[in-house]
C-alpha cells in the first residue's frame, strides 16, 4: 500500500476532497495516531486503525467512508486503542465476531442480528417484536453476554411481566426469547438453550377471556370517555371500536384511501392473519351513519395525512398503545368498572347482537372470523344486506344507551 508523504487530514472537508488517483494511497489523521484512511483508484474510500498489540503491528478494518463519518470513525479508534491498551486485539475480537464465537457479543448484540435474520424475513410487520425487545428483553439481559446467559436471567425477564400481572405477555416474552436461543444453538453460539428450563405452562395457564361490558357498563365508560380530557380522536376511537367490531391494529391502521363515504364502505385490505391458518383476509365494514360521521369528524383532523389517526410524524398512524393508554386513562378515574381490555369491545359486540337473536353467521363475518364447517363455503357477501342493517341498528342501540351527552352532528 503506497501511502502520500506527510499527508494529514483533520476534518471532514478535507477528507471528502480527497481524489482518486492512478494507484491507492493513505491519508493519516492528524489528531488520532493509528486512524487513517484508503483511497482505492476507483475512488472508494475505508477507514483503517494501524496499532501495535505484542511485538506485533495489526490493522483493523472499520468501514467505508462517507457511510462512517470521520467523528464515527475517530469514535471506533478511540475504542479500538482502549482494547489495545487491555491486551485485546480489535481486528481478532471482530473477526471472531462475524464467525459468531465472540466470548464478549452480548445479548443484545446477538438480538438484532436474530431481528434482521430471521424476524424481519419471516414477518410482514416486526413492530411487536421490536417493541417486545426494546422494552422488555434489553433492558435487563442486553448486557449480559449471550454465551454468559442463564436461566436466573431468562427467569427474571419473564417474571417482571408476571409481576406486573400480564401473564399472557410473559409467556410471549418466554416464546420470543426461545426462539432467539434456538437459533443461537443453531449457530453454535451457545451449547443449551436456557429457556427450556422454564416450561410455558408454568408461565402462563390460558383462560378464554369472557369479559363484556353490560348496558349499564357501557354507558357508565363512555359518558367518563367523553367528558375526559384525552385527545378527541382517541374518544372516537374508543367508540368506534364497540360500533365497528374491529380489531385494534386493524383501527389505527385505517387509512382514507380504503374509506368510501359514497358507497358507505370501508376496506380493510389486510386483517389480523387468521389463528390457525395465519392468512390475512380482506374486510369489509358497512358503515351505519354514526360511523360515517364519526370519520367525517376525524377527516377534518387529520386533514391531508394519509391515516385516520395520525401519529406524531407526517405519513405515520397512532402508536400501538395510544388507545390502551387513553383507555386506561379513564378506567384510572371509574372505580365501579372491572377492567376490561379494548379487544373486549369486540366480544360486547358479539354478546349483545346475539342475545338480540342476530344470525351468528352475520355476526361472525362482522367479525371477519373464519365460518365452520359447509356453511363457510358460502361467499360472506351474501350477508351484505343482513350486515348493514345489523351494524347500523347496534349503532342507533349504543347512541341510545350512552344517552345525553355530546357525541357528534350527524348532520355532517
Amino acid at each position: 500500500m503506497r501511502s502520500k508523504t506527510n499527508t494529514f487530514f483533520s476534518t471532514d472537508r478535507e477528507v471528502q476532497n480527497l481524489k482518486a488517483q492512478l494507484k491507492r494511497y493513505t491519508v493519516k489523521d492528524k489528531l488520532n495516531n493509528g486512524l487513517f484512511i484508503e483511497v482505492k483508484d476507483s475512488g472508494i474510500k475505508s477507514w483503517h486503525y494501524r496499532y501495535t498489540l505484542n511485538g506485533k503491528q495489526e490493522r483493523l478494518v472499520i468501514g467505508r467512508y462517507p457511510d462512517l463519518s470521520l467523528k464515527e470513525a475517530r469514535q471506533i479508534r478511540d475504542e479500538s486503542a482502549s482494547m489495545v491498551a487491555k491486551g485485546i486485539s480489535p481486528k481478532k475480537e471482530k473477526d471472531a465476531r462475524k464467525a459468531g464465537k465472540s466470548n464478549s457479543i452480548l445479548f443484545k448484540e446477538y438480538g438484532e442480528t436474530y431481528l434482521n435474520e430471521v424476524i424481519k424475513k419471516d414477518r410482514k410487520n416486526p413492530y411487536n417484536m421490536i417493541l417486545c425487545l426494546n422494552n422488555d428483553i434489553y433492558p435487563l439481559i442486553g448486557h449480559i453476554p449471550l454465551k454468559d446467559l442463564t436461566v436466573n436471567d431468562i427467569r427474571k425477564v419473564i417474571w417482571r411481566k408476571k409481576d406486573q400481572g400480564y401473564d399472557s405477555a410473559a409467556n410471549q416474552v418466554r416464546g420470543l426469547l426461545k426462539r432467539m436461543c434456538d437459533y443461537a444453538v443453531t449457530l453454535g453460539m451457545i451449547q443449551f438453550n436456557p429457556v427450556l428450563s422454564i416450561p410455558s405452562r408454568h408461565v402462563c395457564k390460558p383462560k378464554p377471556r369472557d369479559r363484556y361490558l353490560k348496558e349499564s357498563e357501557i354507558k357508565i365508560f363512555y359518558k367518563a370517555v367523553f367528558s375526559s380530557r384525552i385527545y378527541k380522536p382517541r374518544k372516537y376511537g374508543l367508540l368506534l371500536s364497540l360500533l365497528t367490531l374491529v380489531r385494534k391494529s386493524e383501527l389505527l391502521q385505517a387509512k382514507w384511501e380504503d374509506i368510501d363515504f359514497e358507497n358507505r364502505i370501508w376496506l380493510i385490505p389486510e386483517t389480523k392473519g387468521d389463528g390457525k391458518s395465519g392468512h390475512s383476509r380482506e374486510m369489509i365494514i358497512y358503515m351505519s351513519d354514526q360511523i360515517i360521521s364519526i370519520l367525517k369528524q376525524l377527516k377534518i383532523i387529520a386533514g391531508d395525512e394519509p391515516y385516520v389517526f395520525v401519529g406524531r410524524k407526517k405519513g405515520t398512524h397512532i402508536s400501538h398503545n395510544a388507545f390502551n393508554t387513553a383507555q386506561k386513562s379513564v378506567l384510572a378515574g371509574i372505580t365501579t368498572l372491572v377492567p376490561f381490555t379494548i379487544h373486549d369491545l369486540r366480544r360486547t359486540a358479539s354478546t349483545h347482537l346475539h342475545e338480540q337473536g342476530y344470525s351468528s353467521d352475520v355476526i361472525e363475518a362482522s367479525l371477519n372470523h373464519t365460518i365452520k364447517g359447509v356453511r363457510g363455503v358460502y361467499n360472506k357477501a351474501s350477508y351484505k344486506q343482513q350486515r348493514i342493517q345489523m351494524l347500523q341498528n347496534w349503532s342507533d342501540h349504543i347512541y341510545k344507551i350512552i344517552g345525553d351527552i355530546p357525541l357528534i352532528d350527524l348532520t355532517l
